[in-house]
């Protein structure tokens, strides 16, 4: 039976997959800091689990949905960079390892950018706490050489599916609050889902693609778009904006940043498409007309 292993596949994204490699016949081993699953402390088993596998994605870190006290910052990269280096360890001492490692990364990378979009050429590195831990992140990825491993950072926009980031942006359109944020010019680079597991399965089936991949739609729009394609979807006709101080009275409230509205990512993934990859979901319209369709319980 193939064998796919989803580290820190016990989140949005992690079920998501596991669920479709099951459907194309795959065995789904997890590891995860959850019971039930491989432990991160379990060495052992982990190689086991690498050895022969067609391939290994690795989905782990604490959520940066919080606020960036001194711990969280800490266990928000240790739990980046430490889960990446016992996986490349694993890896390193399997006798037959997978063949490919595809290791997540995030677009915020990027510096703030409303004047032009970042490719993965002509992209500028931001700086900051979440730039800072990107950095790090794709450090600890790329510090290993895994000579039968082929090794792919996917730097991944905000994932748009059933559940995840579009609970909480639905519900403030259900409240009436779905209006622009901040002054609402911000980018808002997103990918659907399927998409990013189309990616990774295309990425798996040309074995000549290597490095750093920009995860996003080839069509992020601002977040005045975003909020207004939601709300046309939704059916609710008025949206409050919010302006920056109620979000930073709101994020304290909440216990999150504003930097996960305000910042600007304006990512396209300009390798991928050169490389022949396409877009199932490549407007938001069609993404969200997907997602938000009657009776899937998100509306």
């Amino acid at each position: 039976m193939k064998k796919v292993v989803l580290a820190g596949g016990t989140g949005f994204v992690g079920q998501d997959f596991a669920q479709r490699f099951r459907k194309l016949g795959y065995e789904v081993l997890i590891i995860s800091r959850q019971s039930g699953h491989i432990s991160w402390e379990n060495r052992t088993g982990i190689i086991q689990a690498l050895e022969d596998a067609e391939m290994l994605i690795n989905l782990a870190g604490k959520s940066v949905n919080c606020r960036y006290t001194d711990e969280n910052r800490k266990i928000i990269l240790e739990s980046r960079t430490r889960t990446t280096r016992i996986l490349g360890e694993s890896v390193l001492a399997c006798s037959h390892p997978p063949e490919l490692w595809i290791n997540s990364s995030t677009a915020t990378i990027y510096r703030h950018a409303e004047d032009r979009p970042m490719t993965e050429k002509e992209g500028e590195i931001g700086s900051g706490f979440s730039v800072d831990v990107a950095k790090a992140w794709e450090k600890a990825f790329f510090e290993f050489s895994l000579p039968s491993t082929r090794q792919i950072a996917l730097r991944i926009a905000i994932v748009l599916g059933e559940g995840g980031v579009m609970e909480p942006l639905t519900n403030l359109v259900r409240f009436g609050l779905g209006g622009s944020q901040g002054t609402g010019t911000q980018q808002f680079s997103w990918i659907h889902i399927e998409d990013l597991f189309r990616m990774v399965i295309y990425v798996q089936q040309h074995p000549q693609l290597e490095g750093v991949f920009n995860a996003s739609s080839p069509h992020p729009v601002t977040n005045r778009q975003l909020m207004e394609s939601l709300r046309h979807h939704m059916g609710v006709r008025i949206g409050l904006p919010s302006p920056r101080w109620m979000l930073e009275l709101g994020a304290r409230f909440i216990r999150t940043e504003t930097e996960l509205v305000l910042k600007s990512r304006w990512v396209i993934p300009e390798r991928l498409e050169k490389e022949g990859f396409t877009f199932k979901y490549d407007t938001l319209d069609r993404a969200l007309a997907e997602i938000l369709k009657q009776g899937n319980g998100s509306t």
